[in-house]
């Protein structure tokens, strides 16, 4: 059975940072639905209506590109040991880059990563929780350090001239395109 909240509650909370991943899944008026895993302690509860997760440069920026267009978002997380559950938080969101107003100030609240493309806020419209029950049991191996290395090993000049050809999603939608690598995300 499922049950609807107009906002998240401490046992939410809770649930929410014993989760390894989240899913985020966007849409725009048309094209693909896009649904995204996530990880890496990236995500954070900045009040019982306002949550953020902070984006790693990766295959695509489908996110960036129907939160644009549509502003909707659902993230899903949900229990892969005991006591099962689901937990969806829906609402609107938006993105904030490095070059704009506010980035400071928010990616301040998580590790510091390398790879860092944005942070999306997300203000909820309705939390919803249900049973689980059909969620495999697993456990956590370990986090991958795959993307890490990545972003580590790459010239910070190279990759800005990267994203800068990356203007449209793959739907076509228009992207807002990186023009700064926060200085803490450079190579020593």
């Amino acid at each position: 059975m499922a049950d609807f909240f107009d906002a998240l509650t401490d046992d939410h909370r809770a649930f929410i940072a014993a989760q390894p991943v989240f899913f985020v899944a966007t849409a725009a008026a048309t094209g693909r639905v896009n649904v995204s895993p996530k990880g890496m302690d990236t995500f954070r509860v900045l009040d019982a209506n306002h949550v953020a997760y902070l984006d790693l440069g990766g295959s695509g920026n489908e996110t960036q590109a129907h939160l644009a267009a549509d502003g909707r978002i659902t993230i899903m997380f949900c229990a892969f040991d005991n006591p099962a559950l689901i937990l969806r938080l829906y609402g609107r969101g938006t993105s904030t880059l490095p070059q704009d107003a506010g980035f400071a100030d928010l990616a301040a609240l998580f590790p510091r990563l390398p790879g860092v493309r944005q942070v999306f806020s997300i203000a909820i419209d309705s939390v919803m929780t249900s049973c689980g029950w059909g969620v495999p049991r697993m456990t956590l191996d370990r986090e991958r350090e795959t993307l890490f290395k990545y972003h580590v090993q790459q010239d910070p000049e190279k990759r800005l001239a990267r994203i800068a050809g990356r203007t449209r999603s793959i739907d076509g939608l228009p992207l807002r395109v990186q023009s700064e690598i926060p200085a803490w995300d450079t190579p020593d």
